[in-house]
């Protein structure tokens, strides 16, 4: 059995527009009805858990895990400029308090992925306010946030940068093909981030960090330059920016390899995802260990990691496979306060429900929830907070 540190948590992530369904405020819910969209389907009524987070909080507790991040939608809150919904704070703050009510340890996401539309309509992370804009969210949200010890600013800013570094018409989340991340958007995400850390640590005794999206870039021979410059704008610099917060988000999936010109295909033969991306568990290791490297002594939490597969026993042994490799890192002195896997649900993976990562099922008409095999066997993992090997 190999052991994990006393206090380790164990739980399962979401995010707002990938599972409440009809957020008709946000960029992504305009991008996905224009006439002339690329993006192959619409959210729509996503999985229903705008009404339906008890029932998903509950099925957590029920597979034996005791932690659960999910985020709050900016353009729920504030679906005009200034404009705040009372309604949707009261909302979000339900969320909290239900969580507590179930014995669950909420981390709170306030940014992943959506912005409000007038946010966009005004330059979005281009925007001259931007940062004040986000800290006005930030002090907006501070009523839903009493008594939550976990709170993550912006998820994997690297992403945003990227999507901002193309036009973000029809691209998915996931660095491979993207052009390079736009550097003044990252440095207004970066300001954006220690200034709502700056508002967070004046209100309350929060935890606070961002979470980043780590691409395992492993060098071909002779390439190791190339991968360290390619690599560094596109995770390593944001792990590195990461020095002073309280933690950090490690989101790991798979690795990228690079050769002399870049990345290169994956290789014929090798296991594939339903994202099209190398089955490879190691990758969370190696997001660790990066993280550990770029900003030594900031502890690490694992935010995101996980499989889309139609084969439930291939995500099993891929969060074996990833769990063994965070062991190791752990072993070697690195402090890694949790893991979470993604996702809770089978939900939106942002312009498609093809790609099934969730620990449960959900059926697209109903909204009925199954628990999969792999939820139960993470469940008894996280019960005796060890793994079997």
């Amino acid at each position: 059995m190999l052991h994990f540190p006393e206090g380790f948590r164990w739980g399962s992530a979401t995010a707002a527009h990938q599972i409440e369904g009809n957020n008709v405020n946000s960029d992504w819910w305009r991008r996905e009805h224009l006439v002339d969209s690329t993006i192959s389907e619409p959210s729509l009524d996503a999985c229903d858990s705008y009404h339906r987070f008890r029932e998903d909080m509950q099925v957590l507790v029920d597979a034996g895990l005791s932690m659960y991040r999910f985020s709050i939608e900016w353009a729920r809150i504030e679906p005009e400029k200034g404009f705040v919904s009372q309604a949707e704070l009261a909302h979000y703050r339900r969320m909290v308090l239900t969580a507590r009510e179930f014995g669950l340890e909420p981390m709170i996401t306030l940014h992943h992925f959506t912005i409000p539309q007038w946010f966009e309509d005004e330059g979005g992370w281009r925007a001259p306010d931007a940062v004040e804009r986000f800290v006005f969210y930030t002090k907006t949200v501070l009523p839903v946030l009493e008594g939550v010890e976990w709170v993550c600013t912006i998820n994997e800013p690297n992403m945003v940068a990227m999507m901002a570094g193309g036009d973000g018409q029809g691209t998915t989340l996931q660095a491979f093909g993207q052009p390079g991340p736009d550097v003044n958007v990252a440095q207004t995400l970066l300001e954006a981030h220690r200034a709502s850390r700056a508002v967070l640590a004046e209100a309350g005794d929060f935890r606070t960090g961002w979470t980043v999206a780590t691409q395992d870039f492993q060098p071909e021979p002779g390439c190791e330059d190339i991968a360290r410059a390619y690599g560094y704008h596109r995770d390593a610099w944001y792990l590195e920016m990461a020095a002073g917060d309280d933690w950090v988000g490690v989101q790991a999936y798979t690795r990228t390899r690079i050769g002399p010109k870049g990345p290169l295909p994956i290789a014929d033969g090798a296991e594939r995802t339903l994202t099209g991306w190398e089955f490879y568990p190691r990758a969370l290791e190696d997001g660790i260990r990066l993280s550990h490297e770029m900003a030594p002594g900031v502890p690490v939490f694992v935010t995101e990691n996980g499989i889309a597969t139609d084969d439930d026993t291939r995500r099993v042994a891929y969060i074996q496979g990833a769990l063994e490799g965070l062991h190791r890192a752990i072993s070697d002195g690195i402090q890694v306060e949790g893991f979470l896997y993604w996702s809770l649900l089978d939900n939106y993976e942002w312009g498609s429900y093809r790609p099934t990562f969730g620990l449960v099922s959900v059926n697209r008409t109903t909204f009925v929830r199954t628990v999969k095999p792999s939820a139960r066997w993470l469940g008894d993992v996280a019960r005796a907070n060890a793994l079997a090997v």
